[in-house]
């Protein structure tokens, strides 16, 4: 192999490694999949194709000067389900927590540009815990290239979005506004901003799961279209639900 074609290699497997080993095991021990397992559980074997693998931010206050992941935290790419076409993400939480940057923003409007473009579902993995602090204003612009695409599509192309994680703040905005979000009981939350703000801003103490679980959402908010008790069955449902006839969609551009 030569040099060139080793650093390459050197590389993807790097980007494949996300946040490290020793991140991917406490992934694992909460009982949570990584970002690229749960692509490889959702599409059909060896269809996928990553986009925006080498991208990194490009932030440098704060300490970020000092690492630089690729792939920014998300995973984006096509793949097909039943041979059918879909667009996906899935955000990295081994990644800074699977915050969204101004690259990580970009990547998923990119994605969603490309899916509008030739008429497939969106399904996104949202695991995040919001915007990424330490590039201010930069994050809260990735967050509106996103917002806008969702608007932009909505009516034009099925928007799918499955919480496998705690997601707040800008991280359960776009999905909200998606055509159908699925839950996983006890694991999976939405909020604009968790218990603890909440108790100090408010004096009030709620709990996740009344603030923002998969049964609120699902019975009261009506933000939830279904939720489930496992992720096996909430990802393996979403596989179905992507099935459905294509009469049930809105016709592509």
């Amino acid at each position: 192999m030569t040099k060139p074609s080793s650093d390459l290699n050197d590389k993807r497997l790097a980007a494949q490694l996300g946040g490290g080993q020793e991140r991917i095991d406490a992934q694992h021990a909460k009982g949570k999949y990584t970002a690229r397992e749960r692509i490889a559980m959702l599409l059909d074997p060896g269809s996928f194709v990553e986009t925006g693998m080498y991208i990194t931010h490009r932030a440098s206050g704060l300490g970020m000067d000092k690492s630089h992941p690729s792939g920014d935290g998300v995973v984006t790419g096509r793949g097909k389900i039943d041979g059918r076409i879909v667009y996906l993400f899935a955000q990295d939480f081994t990644v800074m927590g699977g915050s969204v940057g101004e690259a990580h923003g970009r990547k998923i409007a990119h994605l969603l540009d490309l899916a509008l473009q030739n008429g497939a579902p969106v399904i996104g993995m949202n695991d995040s815990g919001g915007a990424r602090i330490q590039e201010g204003v930069d994050s809260l612009a990735g967050y509106g290239d996103i917002f806008y695409r969702n608007v932009r599509a909505s009516g034009i192309i099925p928007q799918i979005s499955i919480i496998l994680g705690p997601c707040a703040g800008g991280a359960v905005y776009s999905p909200a506004i998606t055509d159908f979000v699925f839950m996983v009981e006890k694991s999976s939350y939405m909020y604009i901003t968790g218990p603890e703000v909440v108790k100090t801003v408010m004096r009030q103490e709620v709990t996740h799961e009344d603030l923002g679980g998969a049964d609120m959402h699902r019975s009261q908010s009506g933000v939830a279209r279904h939720s489930f008790w496992a992720r096996t069955a909430c990802i393996a449902q979403r596989r179905s639900q992507t099935l459905m006839p294509s009469s049930v969609w809105p016709r592509s551009m």
